[in-house]
């Protein structure tokens, strides 16, 4: 198959090229926006029906919560008008296309894990954003997956795992919030599981994936450091309140991942272990 990755530069695409060379028997197209603008219609159009595209996976988004609030229009482009050009153009050649979504379409004020019949709620711009895409996707596209995930981190980019470890080493004392419940997913373990669905054939639908188990970004932070070997900082819990932010965060987020794991029967990784492996890498990469 002919595999388009968008967004190919980030998190998430970057785990998908370096799994790519364990998946030979596709031919893959990794664009970000120097090679493919998926903000342009008509460019979009051209390459998926230039290149055969049989599977576009979307990595690409606008994922800065807070500047979202001061920048929707920028935001609704990427994460809703964009996926829509996507849809479109996945169902004008047949293909299929995978759309990463987020855990923020819901608000957070639940206290069981959100399964994929769950009506959303998003509160925030990235949030509302995020669901239009869905929705669009859904709509333009009759071969489209829907993978909600949330907390993610790797080895690439800037993220949670890479702000704890250097301020960790960095400062004597630390404050997080620990009143915001949910699960990291290690971008690795996302990736994995889009492969599997690629390889065992797409079946439509929305999905929830992260990794097992539920923490706090405190007992998060407490992992990294104590996994990364930080002995010299203090981390205490703080309220979210007393961490001012522009766009308001879930509280409680926990996904349940029943359905992608009997769809595709895959097995997830607990989120310490895939942690652990995370750090390995970047303690070695030093």
């Amino acid at each position: 198959m002919n595999i388009l990755v968008t967004g190919a530069n980030g998190q998430l695409g970057n785990e998908m090229r370096v799994l790519s060379q364990e998946n030979t028997q596709h031919t893959y197209f990794f664009t970000d926006v120097q090679e493919l603008d998926i903000c342009d219609e008509q460019a979009v159009r051209a390459f998926v029906a230039g290149n055969r595209v049989d599977v576009i996976v979307n990595c690409a988004a606008y994922t800065a919560v807070d500047k979202a609030e001061d920048n929707a229009e920028l935001c609704d482009k990427l994460n809703h008008l964009a996926p829509g050009y996507l849809a479109a153009a996945a169902e004008a050649c047949g293909a299929a296309l995978i759309q990463v979504s987020t855990d923020y379409v819901f608000d957070g004020t639940g206290h069981l894990p959100y399964t994929e019949d769950m009506l959303p709620c998003p509160n925030s711009v990235y949030g509302s954003t995020k669901l239009a895409g869905e929705r669009a996707v859904m709509e333009k596209c009759s071969r489209a997956m829907i993978i909600r995930t949330a907390w993610l981190y790797s080895i690439y980019g800037n993220n949670f795992v890479k702000t704890m470890l250097r301020l960790g080493r960095e400062r004597e004392t630390l404050g997080v919030v620990f009143d915001q419940i949910g699960t990291p997913t290690y971008a690795h373990d996302l990736a994995c599981a889009i492969f599997a669905a690629i390889n065992r054939g797409i079946i439509p639908g929305i999905y929830h994936f992260s990794n097992e188990g539920v923490c706090s970004w405190y007992d998060f932070t407490l992992a990294i450091h104590r996994l990364a070997g930080i002995t010299t900082c203090k981390v205490s819990p703080l309220h979210t309140d007393e961490f001012p932010a522009k766009a308001p965060r879930p509280h409680y987020s926990v996904l349940d991942k029943t359905k992608i794991k009997k769809t595709f029967g895959i097995e997830i990784p607990h989120w310490e272990s895939s942690l652990e492996e995370c750090l390995s890498k970047l303690i070695v990469d030093r």
